[in-house]
């Protein structure tokens, strides 16, 4: 987030003073970092979570639709990124990796097959495919199929356009292209404090982490992008915006390998329905992930529990970060979410042949002795107010933003990084108005659908796929969809 925030920001106003301050030695290295999180270029195209069904046996893909327009403007700002030398490197970051919904059993089959006719009637979706053939299974899904018994239904939902991409790859090179621009980048000290001066400026208190050294930086602006560290720093900041809110750490782990045997067998990520129970992110899916040039498999997620907010936190940020303004939230989400609580205690007491076995409801083959255990990145999933539950636990992304426009802040996770250019839009448009008017004919030009709804027009969501799948070099014009009419 603040990377892209630093480039979009550079790109607009080539002029003004940047400082980034970074608490860990190297750039991306927490929730960024790939092994810190699945991967996924979040479109709702895998993500069932993101398609309920409605009591009258109806699909909702209304919240579908919108993630999938926002990783829309998030790969035309990629696109304008690589075509103008931003990001130098697309395959460190970006690959081709079909998206997967797959289910088990007749019920489960005839939802996927309702959620498809769907979803397909929109222009966004129209090239995700059906199947519930075993021999179509087999082919495009070797390894999931070794072992399985056909007796029970499956079913998928595929789309072959997906995308894996590699954040912390991502995120250094536009943090190098705002380096070579002027933007000063402080690794290795952390903010302690924030107050707001007379003027409506900010003076930050940071400290250098290796040497103890201490500093302040006066701005008229500041944006907290300190994923799960965010809420504390906004708290310290005392904005009336971030009372009430409080956060609820998640951690997890995944089994991976890069045992080619394997990775060869597998060329998808594939999203399967959670257990009951438990929160969205906890979906298991098996995935190909790209990590330096590198095919790896990886399976997951299984939660665990901490106290910290970040994985180089510490374990007093939790119970730091309940406030009088949030301890009724806080404790409204601890009477109401007691499934989530019996969810997480039971991966807590999971061991290593336990999530072998689970890893077998996709690989039924699986050998515990080709995959090792990784631990993922840390999430603090967003608690807010509630008239009638006190708290309520959410698991998006909020920006929180101050009336005056001084100082914003990104809070939760998923689908976090895969929104990051229309997450940062909205931060430049509610605390920068009147420059927002001036800055919006540049910002048209690296994201050309701004201001409409590519669902709503199909031949313009064809051309810039088209020509951002030809920028990006990935696969070409979904199917299903009209010719392109010229680009714009």
């Amino acid at each position: 987030m603040s990377a892209t925030l630093g480039a979009l920001l550079r790109l607009v106003e080539p002029d003004w003073s940047i400082t980034l301050v970074e608490r860990l030695d190297a750039a991306a290295a927490e929730s960024s970092d790939p092994w810190n999180n699945a991967g996924t270029g979040h479109s709702a195209l895998c993500e069932l979570n993101y398609t309920p069904q409605k009591p009258d046996g109806s699909i909702d893909i209304a919240k579908a639709i919108n993630v999938n327009e926002q990783f829309q403007v998030t790969r035309q700002f990629w696109s304008y990124a690589v075509e103008n030398g931003l990001l130098t490197d697309v395959r460190s970051f970006l690959n081709q990796v079909p998206h997967v919904s797959f289910v088990e059993g007749t019920d489960n089959v005839d939802y996927l097959r309702r959620r498809h006719e769907t979803l397909v009637r929109n222009p966004l979706f129209a090239s995700m495919e059906f199947i519930d053939s075993t021999d179509e299974f087999t082919r495009r899904l070797p390894l999931m199929s070794q072992g399985r018994d056909f007796s029970v239904p499956v079913g998928l939902n595929w789309t072959e356009g997906g995308t894996d991409v590699d954040f912390g790859s991502l995120s250094r090179q536009l943090l190098a292209f705002g380096s070579q621009r002027g933007m000063n980048t402080l690794f290795g000290h952390e903010v302690r404090d924030l107050h707001q001066e007379s003027d409506g400026s900010w003076t930050v208190k940071i400290v250098n982490r290796r040497t103890g050294e201490k500093s302040r930086i006066r701005s008229k602006f500041v944006f907290v992008g300190a994923g799960g560290g965010a809420l504390p720093l906004l708290q310290k900041a005392g904005i009336k915006e971030a009372k009430g809110f409080g956060g609820f750490p998640v951690s997890g782990m995944w089994l991976r390998t890069d045992k080619p045997s394997l990775t060869s067998e597998h060329h998808a990520k594939v999203y399967g329905l959670p257990p009951l129970g438990a929160p969205p992110m906890s979906m298991p899916h098996l995935d190909t992930r790209v990590i330096n040039g590198k095919d790896w498999l990886l399976f997951g997620p299984f939660a665990g529990w901490s106290p910290k907010f970040l994985k180089a936190g510490k374990v007093t940020d939790l119970p730091l970060s309940v406030k009088p303004d949030n301890l009724l939230s806080m404790v409204g989400v601890g009477l109401t979410e007691l499934p989530l609580l019996k969810y997480l205690i039971g991966e807590l007491l999971q061991s290593f042949g336990d999530r072998i076995n689970t890893l077998r409801k996709f690989a039924p083959t699986a050998d515990g002795n080709d995959w090792e255990v990784d631990v993922a990145g840390q999430r603090v999933q967003v608690i807010r107010r509630d008239s009638k539950k006190l708290g309520i636990l959410e698991f998006g992304t909020t920006v929180l933003a101050a009336a005056d426009g001084s100082i914003a802040g990104l809070l939760g996770a998923s689908p976090g990084a895969s929104t990051a250019v229309p997450a940062m839009l909205e931060v430049m448009q509610r605390c920068f108005p009147d420059e927002y008017r001036g800055w919006e004919p540049r910002i048209k030009e690296m994201v050309p659908s701004l201001g409409s709804k590519l669902s709503e027009e199909p031949r313009l969501f064809t051309e810039l796929w088209e020509h951002g799948s030809k920028v990006l070099g990935l696969g070409t014009r979904p199917t299903g969809q009209p010719e392109p009419a010229g680009l714009v």
